[in-house]
């Protein structure tokens, strides 16, 4: 009887050890808050992969930049030391260069339009080009048109924006876009950007309403104008590595379970973006909400040339043409 019992006792121990090392823990990062549109992606993610691989993989999320600002994370996820991160594509274009072409000023006529663009041909094609710099990306999600914030005055006209002394990502397309507004451009990681605000290290910043708001520049931002100049797709990406040795249902389960993140995603970014304006206003912004487009768009006639031979005319259209 004790050796039955021993035997079960050693059977039920073994059979736990099993469990657990069958489950699989791997991390995923953002830079802004986990009460965010984008800590909504991701732990939207977390559960849809553990319930799609029965609680094979468990996937642990870190925010506030807590691993590291975005292009530390898309690099550890290239080195393998992080097996997934989600990130803007401010910092993407370092890693995977054809990716540029989604940060021209004013390509995308709005949500709708940038959507139908990634998720149709144009953006399945691109998320191709992450598997030979060592990414295999999931799904496109979403950050917002981007909007500009600064502490001196109020932006109505482009010239406004001359010699105000702005963060931006670490993005080679924004940094020429806005030195053609005449602003002094400082790039930096997003979680350094609350702090150099407040202590004047510069003057503004430009990031969708979503962010503006759980990242609380309000406190440390006085002016808002809904400029809407570059839209900013996000995305979920995973090393490749680590990507290949799943299995072919457990492939599919991570890609499902983007597609869900982004769907979670884009929907709190809409909610953002409704009451974004009114709630930022209460906190003591004053905030521009009829600019003339037009002007900003002709203020970077220079520079949107230069992206035209960069990048092709045709390229370019291909994207505006999407209905």
């Amino acid at each position: 009887m004790k050796l039955h019992r021993l035997v079960l006792g050693l059977g039920l121990a073994l059979g736990l050890a099993a469990t657990a090392a069958a489950q699989t823990t791997m991390k995923i990062s953002i830079s802004t808050a986990q009460n965010s549109h984008q800590g909504i992606a991701i732990d939207t993610f977390a559960k849809e992969v553990e319930k799609r691989t029965q609680g094979r993989y468990k996937v642990q999320a870190f925010y506030n930049g807590a691993l590291g600002g975005e292009r530390e994370s898309i690099e550890a996820v290239q080195l393998g030391t992080q097996e997934l991160a989600f990130s803007s594509t401010g910092p993407v274009p370092n890693f995977v260069p054809e990716t540029k072409i989604l940060d021209v000023p004013f390509l995308f006529r709005d949500k709708a339009h940038a959507r139908a663009v990634l998720d149709g041909p144009i953006g399945q094609e691109l998320l191709t080009k992450f598997d030979a710099k060592g990414f295999k990306a999931l799904a496109w999600a979403e950050n917002g048109f981007r909007h500009m914030t600064n502490s001196k005055r109020d932006v109505k006209t482009p010239e406004d924006l001359k010699g105000l002394k702005m963060r931006t990502m670490e993005n080679p397309v924004h940094v020429a876009a806005y030195k053609g507004f005449g602003i002094i451009t400082t790039p930096m990681a997003f979680p350094e950007v609350f702090t150099a605000l407040q202590q004047g290290t510069v003057d503004g910043q430009e990031n969708p309403l979503s962010v503006i708001i759980s990242a609380k520049f309000d406190q440390v931002q006085k002016h808002l104008s809904l400029t809407g100049h570059v839209y900013s797709p996000c995305i979920f990406v995973m090393n490749k590595g680590v990507f290949d040795k799943l299995s072919a249902a457990d492939k599919q389960a991570f890609i499902d379970a983007a597609k869900e993140g982004t769907k979670a995603n884009r929907a709190r970014v809409d909610e953002d973006d409704a009451k974004g304006v009114a709630d930022l206003r209460a906190k003591g912004m004053t905030v521009i909400d009829t600019l003339d487009k037009a002007r900003f768009v002709a203020a970077l006639a220079p520079v949107n040339a230069e992206f035209e031979k960069q990048f092709g005319k045709a390229n370019l259209d291909r994207i505006r043409d999407v209905k």
